[in-house]
């Protein structure tokens, strides 16, 4: 029998819902290999001090967690072992701000990531050269694993139970826990919460009035003059402070309200377009659809309260 053995790493504040409930679906796992008959044995270890361990792990898992006290500024021996345990052949994988610790290793250079859609804007702050996906929950190169999302650690847990034993003993995991396993994208879960806290008045007070009128047609010039500025440092300045030009913003500002509507009321789409300031109908169901991986229909079904 193949032994699969399985480091999650209970480092400070790491969510103790994810330490533990990884270490039991990988249990469950086994039950599923065993009424498969499939030689496979997982064999997950919780630990928090990597000085204690002197085995090599097939895999090292590294957790969410709420606060950021301890991912924003891991251990340089957390970080080392890490390193040691990937040269000798583990996979290294994160869940939600475990990216952190896991981009601090230097194993992602020229390749992507995903995190939690809320820690974006950080995650770009402290490093600016890594690739960030959020729209993607899972993003799998084979020696590093990513999930986005603070339950992402299911999507994880899932994706190295088929690595490892089979899609069928995957996907009869999740109907015993009930969790859909099938594809989805974390761009279906993002919500467009702009920062206004960047230090910039002017342009806190432009993204201000964008709320107050994205409803109705909106002037690029006439917002920049109405703050005193040029509309060309109006330009340069919005996306140093937003990370969007002041259209794509705009957009973006429209699609959120366009979701909140499909989730609590029931008006048509025709509707909720022409209530966010599409006139077009047609363009605004395609940007929404590129926007959040859905159509206006489908994201409805998913998320709406009535449905």
């Amino acid at each position: 029998m193949k032994k699969i053995s399985i480091g999650i790493c209970h480092y400070p504040n790491a969510l103790k819902s994810a330490v533990y409930g990884l270490e039991e679906l990988f249990i469950m796992a086994n039950k599923v290999c065993k009424e498969q008959k499939i030689d496979i044995h997982f064999e997950p270890i919780i630990f928090n001090n990597t000085e204690l361990l002197s085995q090599h792990f097939s895999v090292v898992l590294l957790p969410p967690s709420s606060q950021n006290d301890y991912y924003l500024n891991p251990q340089i021996e957390l970080i080392e072992w890490l390193k040691q345990q990937h040269f000798q052949g583990a996979v290294i994988a994160s869940a939600c701000a475990g990216a952190f610790i896991l981009v601090a290793t230097g194993l992602l250079e020229n390749r992507s990531i995903t995190t939690h859609w809320g820690l974006s804007d950080v995650f770009k702050k402290y490093f600016p050269k890594i690739s960030l996906n959020t729209n993607e929950i899972l993003i799998n190169h084979g020696d590093v694993i990513s999930a986005g999302g603070m339950m992402s650690w299911l999507d994880l847990g899932f994706e190295l139970v088929e690595k490892y034993s089979s899609s069928l003993v995957m996907r009869q995991l999740g109907k015993v826990l009930i969790v859909d396993t099938a594809s989805r994208k974390q761009g279906f879960y993002q919500q467009f919460n702009p920062l206004l806290l960047h230090g910039d008045q002017s342009i806190s007070g432009i993204q201000q009035a964008m709320n107050l009128a994205y409803s109705k047609t909106v002037s690029i010039q006439a917002l920049a003059k109405q703050f005193n500025l040029t509309e060309r440092t109006m330009q340069r300045r919005f996306l140093k402070a937003t990370g969007y030009n002041p259209n794509q913003y705009l957009q973006r500002l429209r699609i959120q309200k366009a979701c909140d509507l499909l989730e609590s009321s029931n008006c048509s789409f025709e509707s909720i377009s022409n209530q966010v300031g599409y006139a077009d109908t047609s363009a605004c169901r395609k940007i929404f659809t590129r926007t959040m991986g859905l159509t206006p229909k489908e994201f409805r079904m998913r998320f709406a309260r009535n449905s």
